[in-house]
């Protein structure tokens, strides 16, 4: 085996590891969520950048206020997932780049003076940061149901602001009965990988 990584810890972040639909009704601490986040901020970004928000959904209310902005085939799970986080991108991200990247502070104004290319990159690096986050959730032994079935702008008006960008919601919590489908086909290496 070419990987250094555990073959048990590979079954837990990716082989055996699926998206979950239904969950227990055990429920994830904060304790939980501060040691998944204090994990994955360590995976790598350009310049930096830190562009990921999370919300998290606890209170009924706001579980009341999420679940009418879900596709209906997603609304149900999220009523009743232990845990829902809202990961959105911050386009502002770059305030906080002389901090975050000392080594060129001057990359705030030189790269990321326009609003446009602050959106493209926080999206792209809030994507890769979100990805982290999922398998995070798989580190601490829980299940991630990510979805992008719902209507974002009426997320972004109930939760966020206009700096903040949706990107996906995340039910979180350990699988329940029947919470996955059976693994579907993924490509085969030779269908992906081109060596020039």
């Amino acid at each position: 085996m070419s990987l250094v990584l555990d073959p048990a810890a590979q079954d837990l972040l990716f082989r055996e590891a699926h998206t979950a639909n239904t969950f227990t009704d055990e429920p994830v601490t904060e304790e939980q969520v501060q040691a998944i986040y204090d994990l994955v901020k360590y995976g790598p970004t350009a310049f930096n950048q830190t562009p990921l928000r999370i919300v998290l959904v606890r209170s009924a209310e706001a579980r009341e206020r999420l679940v009418p902005h879900m596709a209906e085939g997603n609304q149900a799970k999220t009523a009743t997932a232990p845990l829902v986080a809202i990961l959105a991108a911050d386009n502002e991200f770059h305030e906080e780049l002389p901090a975050l990247f000392p080594a060129f502070p001057q990359a705030k104004e030189l790269f990321f003076a326009e609003r446009a290319a602050r959106e493209s990159a926080a999206g792209m690096n809030a994507a890769l940061q979100a990805a982290y986050f999922i398998i995070g959730v798989r580190a601490a032994g829980l299940a991630a149901g990510p979805m992008t079935g719902f209507d974002f702008a009426g997320v972004q008006k109930e939760f966020l602001d206009d700096d903040h960008t949706p990107l996906m919601v995340v039910n979180i919590g350990r699988p329940g009965e029947g919470a996955s489908y059976p693994r579907s086909p993924r490509l085969e290496f030779e269908q992906v990988i081109t060596t020039v």
